[in-house]
C-alpha cells in the first residue's frame, strides 16, 4: 500500500515551487489562489525571498503547505491510500485526502502561523533535540522537572526525540539529559515551543477557526498526530487537528502504525526529504521517496 506523507516545518528553501509553477497550468492556478487568499504574493518569497524572510511563521507554514498540496493534487499518480503528515504537515494532508478543500486548509494554516506566533511572543520558550537517548529516559527526565514546562514535543525517531518548554527548563533538561547519556542535545532555532502546553493560547485561537470549517468524509485514513491511529470519522478528525497544537508528534509511532495497517510505501510530498530519512530509520524494510 502507497502512504503519501507530508512535511513540517523547517522543509522550506529558496526556490521551492518554481519548477511547478513553471511546468504545470494547474500547479500555477492553485498559487495564483493561494496568493489571492493569503492577500500576498507568498510566490514571490517562496521563489525568490531569502533565507530569513522564508524563515518568517506567517511565510513558511503556508509556503510549505501550499507546495506539499500542489505538489501532490497535481501528480498524475496521486491516489492515497493512506496520509499522515509531521505536525504543519497533517493540514496538507488533510488536503490530500479530500478532508479539506484547498482554500479552507491554507485559510487554517495561515491562521495557525499568526495564531502560533502570538503565543510565542506572549511566552518566550524554545525546542530542543536530543539524540542517542530512550524515549522513556527523556520523558522520565522532563517529568522530573518540576519548576518549570518541559515536554516531549516530536517522536522523530528511534533516538530522536524533540523537547519543548521554557527557556529555562530546555536549559535544564539539556543539562540533564547529557549527564544521562544522551549523545547530543541540541536547541532548536525555533520561536517557540511548539506542541507543548505553552501553545494554549494560540491552540483555543485554531479551535475557533476549525469549528467553523467544512471538513469532508475523507477517501481514506489520515494517521494523526496526536494519537498516531488512523481516522475517517471527520468529529474525530477535528479534535485531533485542535488537540495536535499542545501535544506531541507521535511521528515514529505513526509510521509504525502505517507498516503494521500494510504500507509498504512512503511518498513524500512537499519541499526536501526530512521525512524520507526519518522513515528509513523507523521502518527500514519500507520504501521511501519523493513525488
Amino acid at each position: 500500500m502507497k502512504a503519501y506523507i507530508f512535511p513540517g516545518q523547517g522543509a522550506q528553501f529558496t526556490g521551492m515551487g518554481k519548477d511547478l509553477y513553471d511546468g504545470n497550468a494547474n500547479a500555477k492556478a492553485l498559487f495564483e489562489k493561494a496568493n489571492e487568499i493569503l492577500g500576498f504574493r507568498i510566490t514571490d518569497t517562496m521563489f525568490t525571498g531569502t533565507a530569513d524572510e522564508l524563515k518568517q511563521t506567517n511565510v513558511t507554514q503556508p509556503a510549505i503547505f501550499i507546495h506539499s498540496v500542489v505538489a501532490a493534487l497535481t501528480n498524475d499518480s496521486f491516489a492515497p491510500q493512506m496520509v499522515a503528515g509531521h505536525s504543519l504537515g497533517e493540514f496538507s494532508s488533510l488536503v490530500a485526502n479530500k478532508t479539506l478543500s484547498f482554500e479552507d486548509g491554507l485559510r487554517l494554516v495561515a491562521k495557525r502561523a499568526s495564531a502560533m506566533q502570538r503565543a510565542c511572543e506572549l511566552n518566550p520558550s524554545t525546542m530542543a533535540a536530543i539524540l542517542g537517548l530512550d524515549d522513556q529516559k527523556v520523558e522520565e527526565i522532563c517529568a522530573s522537572i518540576k519548576e518549570e514546562i518541559v515536554v516531549a514535543a516530536n517522536y522523530n525517531c528511534p533516538g530522536q526525540l524533540v523537547i519543548s518548554g521554557s527557556m529555562k527548563g530546555i536549559d535544564i533538561a539539556c543539562e540533564k539529559l547529557k549527564a544521562a547519556g544522551a549523545k547530543r542535545a541540541l536547541p532548536l532555532q525555533v520561536g517557540g515551543a511548539f506542541h507543548s502546553p505553552l501553545m494554549e493560547p494560540a491552540r483555543e485561537e485554531l479551535a475557533k477557526a476549525i469549528e467553523a470549517t467544512a471538513f469532508q468524509s475523507p477517501i481514506c485514513p489520515v494517521y494523526q498526530n496526536v494519537n498516531a491511529r488512523p481516522s475517517t470519522d471527520v468529529a474525530e478528525i477535528k479534535r485531533n487537528l485542535i488537540a495536535q497544537l499542545t501535544s506531541p508528534v507521535r511521528w515514529t509511532q505513526s509510521v509504525q502504525q502505517m507498516v503494521a495497517d500494510g504500507a509498504t510505501t512512503f511518498i513524500e510530498c512537499g519541499p526536501g526529504k526530512v521525512l524520507q530519512g526519518l522513515v528509513k530509520k523507523i521502518a527500514p524494510q519500507a520504501e521511501a521517496m519523493s513525488i
